[in-house]
């Protein structure tokens, strides 16, 4: 797993190299890698905004994280040339942010961005007052003026007139903007009536903007969306609406299939180029990992597609080889740059396949990954050819054998041969830098999808590895009085959780449980949303701050809500408290549930695309739901044999819990009060199946236990 690895830090001017600044002695690999820019960075902190007010100085404040490409080149760029950073250190005091370390910042000042400009992105460059105040945002700045876009060279200087000449319209636009930052996100009305016709238009929006020809959603880029995908199976599921399951198909099959997926040694990078899903940008993120491994899993459940079900094997594989700290917690990136250039790690000339596999095997490969001589990678900002290659399917494998002239078993064999031999040899080239800090929101998440793989897959070291990672976490990551930290990098623990770390942890643990049934995973689940109530609920609305309610002050107490890259932790505890309600039969969190959906409702009926995790939740809330409780009865295969019924079955509607025969001691039930008098049948291991409120007699047979499970489906 720690091959030679590009250091991460980007190359540095021999003067440079001598010298540090306040960075120095930062914990964020993202900071580090400035620590020694002649740009006299500061770390967000007092200590900056003190010195920006003792000086009577504008800050540029600069965030984004260590994976990020373009964070890298604006570095190159501006951050290690010495005039620039002369004609920062003259007119602002300059503070560097790592976005995955303090995400509360990156939330203000993005939203800011977007408000200001229209988009986002990262770098994310915010020009701001010694109080805070914004005045003036954009993302990447070239080094010079060019093509309609202000360079540092020229905007440093004007920006410093402005400070010293004409201050007050600098001012006047912090006014303004923190005005309209400040406008509630949440708005509370009735969902209930309107739940499922929410759904039928939902899915119309997603199903305007899919790309039939390649799958995904429309854009120059595609990005993967795994939780609208997961909505558009459980709408498939509600409504038995095809179109639904063929969006998935065509979607999961051409990513896995396109360059956007690593055919070499697995896992997703994070998104394609160009609308084919043939050229990714080379990036590897741990919560893609995640996502993507859920939302294949699921659709394996749901089609029997054995593809699907390799496709998230090799995911989950990938992390547990590559991304897997000793400590049982999960990395968080990998870069897409090596030894300076994007994506070399990855990528192969026509030539060297050969050399490398012979002309036998080299010429199927090319038949079957589009290799070409002249390459088929083409360098995002220039559009031109390099040379080099990115592995993507051409051809089904059957028409490939059917060109080639071989059996389809032979073709799939010989490149499982190819493919397992290129990956022996790229091993020993220089990887991309790792990001190892670890955080809880995003380990919550991996957590959930192990989970998932130990049902779905039935492999027990995704068992072993969910729970080591969430004993680390619960351990590791947690305060004395219960309190979870964010971020943990080389022993160092760090920065009180966000509501995400909260919600997306409460996500695994519910996972968890469900898969191995040991209860102390449910106990630590509502344990953390007793903190995530008390620190970061807003009585007014019913939603969820992203800061608990005594974190640092910023200029806004922001409220997210949209499914982005990463859902919200809104939306992730809509799900968390609807389960948690069917867990444990207590209403209250049936309740906050109810407010949560009311509070964004009108949010989400104005754009479904970007609140499908939500809409997930919202499915979940309208019904029907099932909960089992399967009874240990005196032969423990017949939990196995239960189990295994259930976990072959798409039901994600469901909970299930195991309330063992005598290993328990009582502690489930401390947790679900009503589970105390069911009892197993005859001695034999019994199913107890509610559904939509009404629960049927118990059963011993999985088959009559699943027909009980299925029987009723609602269709509106």
């Amino acid at each position: 797993m720690n091959s030679d690895r590009d250091s991460g830090s980007n190359a540095h001017n021999s003067a440079a190299v001598n010298r540090s600044n306040k960075l120095i002695e930062s914990r964020s690999p993202y900071l580090l890698q400035h620590a020694h820019n002649p740009v006299d960075w500061y770390p967000w902190g007092d200590e900056a905004f003190d010195k920006a007010k003792r000086e009577d100085k504008a800050i540029f404040l600069s965030i984004g994280y260590s994976t990020c490409h373009w964070c890298h080149v604006m570095e190159h760029e501006s951050f290690v040339d010495e005039h620039v950073a002369a004609l920062m250190n003259n007119v602002f005091i300059s503070i560097k942010v790592d976005r995955e370390e303090r995400p509360d910042v990156d939330n203000v000042y993005m939203s800011v961005c977007q408000m200001m400009t229209g988009g986002g992105g990262w770098p994310l460059s915010i020009i701001m007052t010694p109080d805070k105040l914004p005045f003036f945002a954009a993302t990447y700045i070239p080094r010079d003026s060019g093509y309609g876009r202000l360079g540092m060279i020229d905007l440093v200087p004007r920006v410093g007139e402005l400070w010293r000449n004409h201050r007050e319209e600098a001012l006047s636009a912090a006014d303004r903007i923190v005005e309209c930052l400040r406008k509630p996100a949440a708005t509370a009305s009735r969902v209930s009536d309107s739940g499922v016709s929410l759904l039928h238009s939902a899915f119309v929006e997603l199903e305007d903007g899919f790309d039939d020809e390649f799958g995904g959603f429309i854009g120059k880029r595609k990005f993967p969306m795994p939780h609208s995908l997961v909505f558009l199976l459980r709408y498939w599921k509600r409504t038995g609406n095809d179109r639904a399951l063929e969006m998935v198909n065509r979607t999961l099959t051409a990513m896995r299939c396109g360059g956007i997926y690593d055919h070499v040694g697995f896992g997703f990078h994070r998104y394609s180029t160009d609308p084919e899903w043939r050229l990714p940008h080379f990036e590897k993120m741990l919560y893609d990992q995640a996502l993507l491994a859920s939302a294949y899993l699921e659709a394996y459940q749901a089609t029997r597609n054995e593809f699907y079900a390799e496709t998230a094997r090799q995911t989950l594989d990938y992390v547990l080889r590559d991304l897997t700290s000793e400590e049982g917690g999960f990395f968080s990136a990998e870069d897409a740059d090596s030894e300076g250039e994007e994506g070399k790690f990855y990528v192969w000339t026509k030539k060297e396949l050969a050399d490398l596999l012979g002309a036998d095997d080299a010429h199927l490969l090319a038949a079957v990954y589009e290799i070409r001589e002249e390459g088929n990678f083409r360098e995002e900002s220039t559009g031109e050819r390099t040379g080099m290659n990115v592995l993507h399917t051409a051809l089904p494998i059957e028409q490939a054998a059917a060109q080639v002239g071989i059996s389809e078993g032979d073709l799939h064999s010989r490149l499982t041969s190819s493919l397992r031999w290129l990956f022996e040899h790229r091993i020993k080239r220089v990887r991309p830098a790792l990001d190892d800090k670890i955080l809880t929101d995003w380990n919550g998440l991996m957590i959930a999808a192990l989970s998932q793989g130990i049902r779905v897959l039935g492999d027990r070291k995704y068992a072993d590895a969910a729970s080591r990672a969430a004993e680390f976490l619960l351990s590791e990551m947690r305060t004395p009085h219960g309190r979870l930290l964010h971020r943990y990098h080389r022993g160092d623990a760090a920065v009180f959780g966000y509501l995400d770390d909260h919600a997306f942890l409460i996500h695994g643990l519910i996972e968890l449980y469900q898969s191995v049934f040991e209860t102390r995973f449910l106990k630590a689940a509502v344990e953390l949303n007793a903190t995530l109530m008390e620190r970061f609920f807003d009585p007014a609305t019913g939603a969820f701050f992203f800061s608990a309610n005594d974190a640092e002050i910023l200029i806004h107490r922001t409220m997210e809500f949209f499914d982005g890259a990463v859902p919200s932790g809104n939306s992730i505890q809509l799900l968390n408290l609807l389960r948690l309600a069917r867990l444990t039969a207590r209403r209250e969190y049936e309740e906050s549930a109810r407010r949560l959906l009311d509070a964004f409702s009108d949010n989400v009926s104005t754009g479904a695309l970007h609140h499908t995790q939500f809409l997930v939740g919202l499915d979940y809330a309208i019904g029907p739901t099932s909960e089992v409780v399967v009874v240990e009865g005196a032969r423990s295969d017949g939990v196995v044999e239960m189990l295994g019924a259930l976990c072959g079955t798409y039901a994600p509607s469901k909970v299930v819990l195991l309330k063992w025969a005598l290993s328990d001691g009582g502690q489930l039930s401390s947790l679900a009060p009503f589970v105390d008098k069911l009892a197993p049948a005859d001695g034999k291991t019994t199913a107890y199946v509610c559904s939509n409120h009404a629960c049927s007699l118990p059963t011993t047979d999985p088959v009559e236990m699943l027909r009980l499970l299925t029987t009723r489906q609602l269709v509106e």
